[in-house]
């Protein structure tokens, strides 16, 4: 695997294949990650992954600077995982002057559920993915889908932007317990860590109970109890929430009637520790 660290030296390794699949990430790797890895290979195509943490999308009282930096152990899995490419800038090479043009992405996506949580993260996260887009240029881009939102606004984006891109999203994996993997796992203390499944099993009892319900009110009243349910764990909730998949909106009487798909999102803090999960239903 060849790493690189500037845009220059990124196009001309590049340059050879005309085809490349694309997957962002900001580093201190999982499984999760290495499932993307292994997603873009079925592409047949080369795989270039790329770590920056990106100060956009972190809001001023977040974890930016706790944020874990694991570049030699990740480039070592990235390496075991068959990526071709690692392309790894510093805050410089991305962002060599301050960055006055940003995307703003739609604030019917944008302004909800983690947009209302963390005002401004998508702009961030549009931002960057668009600069990286540009850069690379991917034929097809690789997305976990435990960050359910920002998928679909990197969808969107592509859509009317009318980029050339594929954006391909993986289910979310999980450890045996039924966590989502992510890298803020690691902040959590062995109690918290124990305690975390509750996400995960609180999202179930949610699209569970949701299964009989014929009116938008039945499905607030479940909301409201099962953040209840979760803040008596000792969770703070920021959301947990039944919506439509196409678009994030609470699902009206006749998206319940006809079954429309729909997802349960949740995101609550666990001591010091925000967790996002959803379910598909």
């Amino acid at each position: 695997m060849l790493t690189v660290h500037t845009v220059a030296d990124l196009r001309a390794a590049l340059e050879p294949h005309p085809d490349w699949t694309l997957v962002p990430t900001m580093g201190n790797l999982h499984a999760g990650h290495l499932g993307l890895i292994a997603r873009a290979r079925q592409e047949n195509v080369p795989v270039v992954a790329s770590i920056f943490v990106n100060r956009l999308q972190f809001g001023p009282n977040e974890d930016f600077d706790r944020y874990p930096r694991t570049l030699p152990h990740d480039a070592a899995l990235l390496a075991d995982a068959g990526c071709d490419l690692l392309f790894a800038p510093d805050e410089a090479e991305m962002y060599p002057q301050p960055q006055t043009f940003r995307v703003l992405p739609d604030p019917a996506i944008a302004g909800i559920l983690d947009g209302a949580a963390r005002p401004g993260h998508f702009e961030g996260v549009a931002t960057v993915v668009m600069k990286l887009f540009q850069m690379v240029q991917p034929r097809h881009a690789v997305f976990g889908k435990k960050d359910y939102q920002q998928l679909l606004l990197i969808r969107r984006m592509v859509e009317q932007f009318a980029l050339p891109i594929t954006i391909i999203g993986l289910d979310t994996v999980r450890a045996d317990d039924g966590l989502a993997l992510s890298s803020r796992n690691g902040y959590l203390t062995p109690e918290e860590r124990a305690q975390a499944p509750q996400l995960q099993a609180a999202l179930r009892a949610l699209a569970e109970d949701a299964r009989s319900a014929t009116a938008p009110e039945q499905i607030h009243l479940l909301e409201q109890q099962a953040m209840t349910r979760l803040d008596q764990l000792g969770w703070t909730p920021d959301y947990l929430t039944l919506r439509r998949r196409a678009d994030l909106q609470p699902p009206t009487a006749q998206d319940l009637h006809r079954g429309t798909p729909c997802v349960a999102l949740a995101a609550a803090r666990l001591g010091r520790t925000r967790l996002i999960d959803n379910l598909e239903c």
